[in-house]
């Protein structure tokens, strides 16, 4: 009985990470709403640097992109804004 446990246990706690980071992407959007600091007019030409920003991700970390900048990587961000959705 343990044993098909421990071989589930890593799907489980990744599923886990993803509902966190879904509800503490839903907390911050809804936070943004009600402060309405979710509307922040920026205008970017191609070439213009990123502002920095903070991102969950599905790993249930949070990244910043000054954290990533200058390590000599392109960052690229990728969502699907309908997965894990019934929409």
């Amino acid at each position: 009985m343990i044993r098909p446990l421990m071989q589930v246990m890593p799907q489980i706690m990744r599923l886990l990470r993803m509902i966190a980071a879904t509800i503490g992407a839903a907390a911050t959007g809804a936070v943004s709403m009600a402060t309405g600091s979710a509307g922040t007019d920026i205008t970017l030409a191609p070439g213009d640097r990123a502002p920095d920003f903070t991102l969950p991700a599905s790993d249930g970390r949070t990244y910043r992109l000054s954290d990533l900048i200058g390590r000599g990587e392109t960052v690229v961000i990728a969502w699907f804004p309908k997965a894990f959705t019934g929409g």
